[in-house]
């Protein structure tokens, strides 16, 4: 049978066993939103994991949510996570990264000369951001115009095209936890009139498109996504989730994406926050199946076992846990993080946590 540690391929890609380190938001990135030599170790660290998926990264400034998280569309960025893939591969490891437009949850403090965040529709969310070290609520939003649309999806390739240049392995599109392609696809934040809004298919259309333009940029084998059909997360919310991820994952699967990465359940809490089907999703899709949300060692190998899985993403595990892959081939004890660290800040609960070895 199937186990975690068993070699599989993600499309051309070999990985050396299917535990994947999900994307986390640490808040490390320096001046410019640029990665830095500290981000490079903490991922050096953890290159054991069959696959990294890096933390999110804007495509462009309007899509930054937090303080110091990365970007992906200046040329200063595309140098600076150089050292981080290099890092990684030299320890044999695979990275993808994470392409992420927040939308509505942001804040003035953080957008281009202090405007309002961009939305599908002008509702201000019921969350919070990160901005000057403490978490604050989220600014009202505008509706973006229907001819600003081109110009996010524009954005998404050339930050697809600037990973390849910075030497990732690939990207995951972040469709889920609402933000902004999530914004689109839901009832709740999206009551457009136009072609982006109402039927499913129309708010469907900008999260396709966006998969459409990476799939030509670099090759539906280089492009996953990240879904949470039934998440609270970030005010997200939909009347009937089911036939909306139904047709997505459908269209996705004509792409030929080369992952599809499901949140069950509410991110990072229950998993069984509302009924959801999510075999419907996993047998309208042909390529690798990646799961995620508090999966333990025993349910991720049954997951594997009974083909419900190809893939399982680990979290907040890896981020006390550099050696998480050794751990749990050994069944060895996990360390617990430092929630006061897991937001900003530097080395202490980043990259000093030890591995078992240096442990004992």
């Amino acid at each position: 049978m199937t186990s975690l540690f068993d070699p599989c391929r993600l499309g051309d890609i070999p990985l050396a066993n299917r535990i994947v380190m999900a994307p986390l938001t640490r808040n490390r990135a320096g001046a410019g939103n640029v990665p830095t030599a500290l981000m490079a170790e903490y991922y050096r660290q953890r290159a054991d994991a069959g696959l990294i998926v890096a933390e999110a990264t804007q495509v462009c400034p309007e899509g930054q949510g937090y303080q110091s998280t990365p970007g992906i569309h200046s040329p200063e960025q595309v140098e600076g996570w150089k050292p981080v893939t290099r890092a990684v591969h030299d320890r044999g490891g695979r990275i993808f990264l994470q392409l992420w437009h927040v939308g509505r949850i942001s804040h003035v403090d953080l957008q281009p000369g202090g405007q309002a965040p961009v939305a599908p529709s002008a509702i201000r969310a019921k969350s919070k951001t990160f901005v000057g070290g403490q978490f604050v609520d989220v600014s009202e939003p505008r509706a973006l115009e229907l001819d600003e649309l081109p110009g996010i999806v524009a954005a998404y390739r050339r930050g697809a095209a600037n990973a390849i240049a910075a030497g990732f392995d690939g990207v995951e599109i972040h469709g889920a936890n609402g933000y902004l392609l999530d914004q689109f696809l839901r009832d709740g934040t999206n009551q457009r009139t136009d072609a982006y809004g109402g039927s499913i298919e129309n708010r469907a259309r900008l999260m396709l498109e966006v998969a459409t333009a990476i799939t030509e940029e670099i090759g539906a084998g280089r492009t996953g996504i990240r879904l949470s059909p039934v998440t609270p997360a970030n005010d997200a919310s939909d009347s009937n989730p089911q036939p909306v991820f139904n047709h997505v994952v459908e269209q996705l699967d004509r792409l030929s994406l080369v992952y599809i990465h499901v949140i069950e359940g509410a991110t990072g809490g229950d998993r069984n926050i509302a009924p959801f089907d999510y075999g419907a999703l996993r047998s309208r899709f042909r390529n690798a199946w990646m799961v995620n949300n508090g999966y333990s060692p025993e349910m991720a190998e049954a997951a594997l076992a009974g083909g419900r899985a190809d893939l399982v993403a680990f979290g907040r595990p890896f981020i006390s846990n550099p050696d998480l892959v050794e751990r749990l081939r050994r069944k060895a004890p996990l360390a617990a993080g430092n929630r006061a660290t897991f937001y900003g800040g530097g080395a202490e609960g980043y990259t000093d946590y030890p591995t078992l070895e240096a442990a004992e």
